[in-house]
């Protein structure tokens, strides 16, 4: 069925978005046709970007965990993290559609700021939506946004989180549909989004798996990703989903699950609808969208990606939880041994292989590290001033 993975994914939203979504799903499927717009695209990952970014075999970190680690390096991608790929795919196909502003939302920053990237470089009007807590926990990517020229609105209801932003921007796109494209950060909301992200994230998974094969001469026997929302994830497997090969999504467990304040959607949650797609999320006794937290804003997230709830009810992608001090334990190994300081999203990826050592003993792994860590010194600063 359209719009669906399994009985996942779906159109639920207001009527005055339908044909909007409608709109996208076709010139989509134009834009993929269209080899001008994928020229343009490809130029652009190559020459501005930074594509293809390396896989990096991390041999101190292999000698300490006993198995062979490579590192595909989505922190060095131009703006700092994987959400360029997207966000320079979808500037575009906003030109293509003859749309003159975007919208965005961010959690930890990385999607805002390669929103603003992109608009800048492609001359597009650009206002991005992020939460409170987001915002003075991220400082340092709220100024790079305005620093681009994004008008940066700050969301001070519900959660002040990435949901409490996603809401607000659905609003926006609701209001000026005509004129604006919403450029989504994460394989979620209604179809196409989770199909658009995916497709333009899959570049991942493709230059990995070119390069493992190239460098080990074999696949891996596993890759590991964070989980958010999903896109980095989604992303990578792409390349492995019809191979043997082991493909491990993390997401964070916070604190602790017996608290209640984690952001495990899939390990924790249950079926039901959020942004306009019927997902996983975690929700209370009364079917209410609960409040989450992570030490990581981009994880920050309540839901996901509706291919990941398909993923992990098939089968084929096992899903797993790293604890923030699990976490902070992989942010700092990595730091450590290989002089690469990751993004917390991407810690609990490490974290989970480092807790997990005796399982991937002897095997070779490929860890996508989906951004780099300078945007979230400032937690860690004050973690470590708490004894952390």
């Amino acid at each position: 069925m359209k719009g669906y993975y399994g009985e996942y994914g779906g159109q639920f939203v207001a009527e005055t978005l339908i044909g909007a979504l409608d709109e996208l799903e076709e010139a989509f499927k134009r834009f993929k046709k269209d080899r001008y717009a994928r020229k343009e695209l490809n130029d652009l990952f190559k020459n501005y970007a930074g594509r293809p970014t390396p896989l990096y075999y991390a041999k101190n970190l292999s000698d300490y965990l006993g198995c062979e680690v490579y590192l595909k390096r989505e922190d060095l991608l131009h703006s700092g993290a994987h959400k360029l790929n997207n966000t320079l795919g979808q500037a575009i196909l906003t030109k293509f559609m003859d749309k003159k502003r975007i919208i965005a939302e961010t959690g930890a920053g990385q999607h805002g700021v390669a929103t603003a990237t992109a608009a800048a470089l492609l001359g597009i009007e650009c206002v991005v939506y992020m939460g409170k807590v987001d915002a003075k926990r991220q400082r340092p990517n709220l100024l790079r946004m305005r620093l681009l020229g994004a008008d940066v609105r700050i969301v001070e209801k519900g959660s002040m989180t990435l949901k409490s932003a996603i809401n607000e921007a659905l609003r926006d796109w609701v209001r000026n549909v005509q004129n604006t494209h919403y450029i989504l950060g994460s394989v979620v909301g209604p179809y196409p989004f989770p199909e658009i992200v995916a497709y333009f994230q899959s570049v991942i998974g493709k230059e990995a798996k070119r390069q493992i094969l190239s460098q080990a001469k074999r696949l891996p026997d596993c890759v590991v990703a964070c989980v958010g929302g999903g896109s980095n994830a989604i992303g990578v497997f792409k390349g492995f989903l019809k191979d043997d090969v082991e493909l491990i999504g993390v997401e964070a467990g916070g604190e602790s699950l017996e608290l209640g304040r984690h952001s495990a959607t899939l390990t924790e949650g249950k079926p039901g609808i959020l942004h306009g797609a019927l997902s996983y999320l975690l929700q209370d006794e009364f079917g209410q969208v609960v409040n989450v937290h992570s030490i990581s804003a981009g994880l920050d997230y309540p839901g996901v990606g509706p291919e990941h709830s398909y993923l992990k009810n098939t089968g084929r992608v096992k899903y797993g939880v790293c604890f923030d001090n699990e976490a902070l334990e992989g942010f700092k190994v990595l730091s450590r041994l290989e002089g690469i300081i990751p993004a917390l999203e991407s810690a609990h990826a490490v974290g989970y292989v480092v807790k997990s050592r005796d399982y991937f003993k002897g095997k070779t792994v490929v860890i996508n590290i989906s951004g780099r860590g300078d945007k979230d010194l400032g937690i860690i600063e004050a973690l470590e001033g708490n004894g952390v």
